[in-house]
């Protein structure tokens, strides 16, 4: 008998191994779980349940290798989605791929500690056929800007980009497009947008009477339209939005370690602080995905993921984007698969995933559905809709299902969609609730992340350079080097910026002066602010320089 003759009849109860007595599964149940006995590494997700019984004997599974093919964990709230990505999570770690999870309610922390036995654990424990022993994972634990319990997590305006930056704003198409100009322009003249005051002074220069000349050639930008960025971020600052934005900005790189014992490290982002700031987390998650497609090589199909990214309240991400925004959203998935990267999108129901998006996600694992309106009605139709055909009656299960159930299909070895199996799902070994507070904050001041990023950094970028070019001051004058020469030295010319005229009609604009002057030729030098030759843009308009 051949290896995978092996594992499928030992899957199916057919194997000696099957326990002596124990009743025949029957041979719908049979053809069910032959589909899910891989002969290579795997995920354990549960026990088969037909015909209103839990068969142990039955395991349903997902193989290594496919958790690169991408996901969806959908159900209503209450019904185990989160206890499913920590069960997924675990045994990812244990395999040795990193795991990133947003934690939005705040209770996925405990993924860092043992689990608690208890009556329930081994009940459900025992329905599945599963050994069941308490066991954490590696964790690193982030929080948006620092609001909360977490190393800080901060991007740069630069890097994170119009495209995304629009949708955080809520600009529509047109404003967009001038803000892309706008970041098009910093970019080009080294004016690096650190903050959101750098794009403040970058807006208003643009719409000043020396700035406006410098648009002219490329379209120029209305200032109705700058009111109306200048407006957004104001009312953005005002909802305390300011901290994520800065540096020192964070390395996403830092989501695909391992530990020392060669266990995946578990990326727990908490978001409880800004769990009020949909818009803004779901974006940045956003951000973080484009910025490791950016960054990672290409490996095609690998024996296992490099990472696996799980992107929870995945409605909000879709919710208002326009085209361009969904066809880059598309396109960073489909491709971001041969960077040996899984994602798994977290939202109630498929059909708050775009079709092709949702045709990109190959493994599933949905849990019940409620029908209490005609809405609800038609979602469970339109859900039913995206699984393959299969015996159950789907519309009456997805309804029916308990706590800890879902109906699950995923990519085989051979990469087809296994049958359709309402699924018992296993008890996470971690904890499963979130860790007390005093252990969280120990876990992340202990961490080598918090003492790279704790400290927030505002250095010299486009307000200071833009404030000292319009009114030097000696706070702010630039050094000895790059002052302007006296007026009985100064040629008729001017040379790289430093003379300066003083009659008016002479005198050069502000960006000539910022731009030609020797602050700035000596902190282009510096690491971080040769923007004009080494920036790049990904399809989401994020920029990463040369790490």
């Amino acid at each position: 008998m051949s290896d995978g003759e092996t594992a499928r009849s030992a899957a199916t109860g057919t194997a000696p191994e099957r326990a002596a007595g124990a009743p025949a599964l029957p041979q719908e149940a049979l053809e069910i779980a032959a589909g899910y006995a891989f002969a290579g590494p795997a995920l354990d997700l549960g026990a088969l349940v037909w015909d209103g019984s839990c068969l142990p004997d039955a395991q349903i599974r997902v193989p290594l290798p496919m958790l690169n093919r991408h996901g969806l964990v959908a159900g209503a709230t209450g019904t185990g989605k989160t206890k499913t990505l920590q069960l997924i999570a675990e045994q990812l770690s244990e395999q040795g791929v990193p795991v990133f999870l947003a934690d939005v309610k705040g209770d996925v922390s405990g993924v860092a500690a043992p689990g608690e036995p208890g009556a329930k654990v081994g009940e459900r424990a025992g329905e599945v056929g599963q050994e069941w022993t308490p066991g954490g994972c590696p964790a690193e634990f982030y929080a948006l800007g620092g609001l909360g319990h977490g190393v800080p997590v901060r991007a740069t305006v630069t890097s994170f980009g119009p495209v995304l930056l629009s949708k955080v704003l809520e600009l529509n198409r047109t404003q967009e497009q001038s803000l892309g100009l706008i970041f098009h322009y910093a970019d080009q003249k080294g004016l690096e947008l650190v903050d959101l005051k750098d794009l403040r002074a970058v807006v208003a220069f643009l719409v000043s009477d020396e700035g406006r000349q410098e648009l002219k050639g490329i379209g120029g930008l209305s200032t109705a339209t700058a009111g109306v960025i200048l407006r957004s971020l104001t009312a953005f600052e005002a909802q305390g939005m300011s901290p994520f934005f800065g540096e020192p900005e964070f390395d996403t790189g830092e989501l695909t370690r391992t530990a020392p014992d060669g266990r995946g490290v578990v990326s727990v982002l908490e978001l409880p602080a800004v769990q009020d700031k949909p818009r803004l987390f779901s974006t940045f998650l956003m951000w973080m995905l484009a910025d490791l497609f950016h960054d990672l090589p290409e490996v095609g199909d690998a024996e296992k993921p490099k990472l696996v990214f799980f992107f929870d309240e995945a409605h909000l991400l879709f919710a208002d984007a326009s085209k361009a925004f969904l066809e880059s959203i598309t396109q960073t998935v489909r491709l971001i698969r041969s960077k040996g990267v899984g994602v798994f999108f977290v939202t109630q129901t498929p059909k708050d995933v775009p079709a092709d998006v949702l045709a990109q996600l190959g493994n599933r694992v949905q849990h019940a559905l409620r029908a209490f309106t005609p809405d609800d009605q038609k979602a469970l139709k339109a859900t039913v809709k995206t699984f393959p055909d299969s015996p159950y009656d789907l519309e009456e299960v997805l309804m029916g299902l308990g706590t800890g159930e879902a109906v699950v299909t995923v990519l085989s070895e051979r990469g087809a969609p296994t049958p359709v199996a309402v699924t018992r799902l296993r008890a996470p070994r971690s904890l499963m609730g979130p860790l007390d507070a005093g252990a969280l904050d120990r876990a992340v001041e202990e961490s080598p992340a918090y003492g790279r990023y704790a400290q927030a950094v505002d250095r010299e970028s486009a307000y200071e350079k833009l404030t000292a070019a319009s009114a030097p001051s000696p706070a702010s004058a630039p050094p000895p080097a790059s002052a302007p020469a006296p007026k009985t030295e100064a040629p008729a010319g001017r040379s790289g910026g430093h003379d300066r005229p003083k009659a008016p009609k002479e005198e050069p604009s502000m960006v000539e002066q910022v731009v030609g002057s020797g602050m700035f030729t000596s902190l282009a030098r510096s690491v971080g602010t040769q923007l004009g030759r080494e920036i790049t843009r990904s399809l989401f308009g994020t920029a990463r320089r040369r790490r």
